[in-house]
């Protein structure tokens, strides 16, 4: 009986890891398309009406914005399908049962690392947010800046505690989530 909740608990889980990778595998792409886009139309502006470039003088400070939203966002993404940076050499000079407890280690001082770092931004942005700093161009909050790296590093360190509790791990399980055509939603 005790196992059967278990393994719904880590269905559950699953499922719910799976709705985030989608949701913010679009929010990336949506970001990229829109990044493009508007940097696309400021050059068209620049080459075409260089008397108006003033005119769209913010969409400069847009895309910064957006290209910071799109690494962090991304960094959970990429740490699921096993993109991140590896030592692809260690497979072939470390023994499997000490590879195993390297990757553990690994994924330990991940989660640690990206806590940390989660609540480090968390903080740094409560401070902007304080400050009541806006951006030159844009006229937004300076903040919104500033929580990008805290929900990235909080979805990092999702993905790092379910790589910890076994639960995703390309390098020991090379099945694809679901999100990413392995199954169904």
């Amino acid at each position: 009986m005790n196992s059967h909740r278990i393994i719904a608990a880590k269905r559950r889980i699953e499922r719910f890891a799976d709705w985030l990778a989608l949701i913010e595998r679009y929010l990336v792409g949506l970001l990229m398309i829109a990044m493009t886009g508007l940097y696309a139309f400021n050059i068209f502006v620049r080459m075409v009406f260089p008397t108006h470039a003033s005119a769209v003088a913010w969409i400069d400070e847009a895309t910064r914005y957006i290209m910071v939203w799109v690494v962090f966002l991304a960094a959970g993404i990429t740490l699921e399908v096993g993109r991140h940076i590896t030592i692809n050499i260690a497979h072939q000079i470390i023994p499997p049962r000490f590879l195993s407890i390297l990757f553990k280690l690994i994924d330990v001082v991940g989660l640690v690392f990206s806590i940390g770092a989660a609540c480090f931004s968390l903080s740094l942005a409560i401070f902007v947010a304080g400050t009541g700093q806006v951006s030159p161009t844009l006229a937004v909050p300076t903040f919104i800046l500033y929580v990008a790296p805290f929900l990235g590093f909080l979805l990092l360190a999702f993905r790092y505690l379910l790589r910890t509790g076994g639960l995703r791990d390309v390098r020991r399980d090379p099945t694809q989530p679901a999100w990413l055509g392995g199954g169904r939603i």
